[in-house]
This record gives structure tokens, C-alpha cells and sequence, in this order.
């Protein structure tokens, strides 16, 4: 199993991002796929998740109505459309992955909000 993060970087308040994580390894369009961060100094926080096919997505209360996850099938892709970044919001972004009793974390991939 392999999840590869990109499309993090600078951004000022008020920006926008979209996070990418191709995976490899398993039969993608099978499983949920969520997205986490981590701010320095602090724990790993949930950020989203969406179903398999999509159907369902759910966000943590304090991304609620600035991003938005999907997901790609065809191209074993999950993204993180991040909107109206907020300093708060700068960590590391981690995708990942819940199978076979485990879970499968990417390397991650910066984000930082800052004027």
C-alpha cells in the first residue's frame, strides 16, 4: 500500500489548495479514504472522509463549508479542495487508509497559511 501526498505549499489567508494523494496497492475504488493534519506542537486531527464511491463525505466541524474531499476512481486519486485558508489551519495534511486491520498513512504534505 502506498499513498503519495502533493499540492501543499505558501498561501495567504483567505487562499485556496488543492491537496492531491495518489494511491497504489489495493483496490482503491473499495475502501473510504480520509484526510488528516497535524499542526506543530499538536496531535493528529481528522479533517474528512469520503466512501467508497463517494456517495458520502463527512468534514470536521472546523473545515465544515471551506473544504471539500473527493475522489477519483479512475484515477485512484483523493483530493482536498481547501478554501478561505485560515492560519489555523496550517499543518501537515495525511491521507489515509483503513484496511486489514490497520491503517496506511502517506508521508504528508505541507500546508502553511501566512501573510
Amino acid at each position: 500500500v502506498q499513498l503519495v501526498e502533493s499540492g501543499g505549499g505558501l498561501v495567504q489567508p483567505g487562499g485556496s489548495l488543492r491537496l492531491s494523494c495518489a494511491a497504489s496497492g489495493f483496490i482503491f475504488n473499495n475502501y473510504a479514504l480520509r484526510w488528516y493534519r497535524q499542526a506543530p506542537g499538536k496531535g493528529r486531527e481528522y479533517v474528512a472522509v469520503i466512501s467508497s464511491a463517494g456517495g458520502y463525505t463527512n468534514y470536521a466541524d472546523v473545515v465544515k463549508g471551506r473544504f471539500t474531499i473527493s475522489r477519483d476512481n479512475a484515477k485512484n486519486t483523493v483530493y482536498l479542495q481547501t478554501n478561505s485558508l485560515k492560519p489555523e489551519d496550517t499543518a501537515v495534511y495525511y491521507c489515509s487508509v483503513h484496511l486489514a486491520s490497520r491503517d496506511y498513512w502517506g508521508q504528508g504534505t505541507q500546508v502553511t497559511v501566512s501573510s
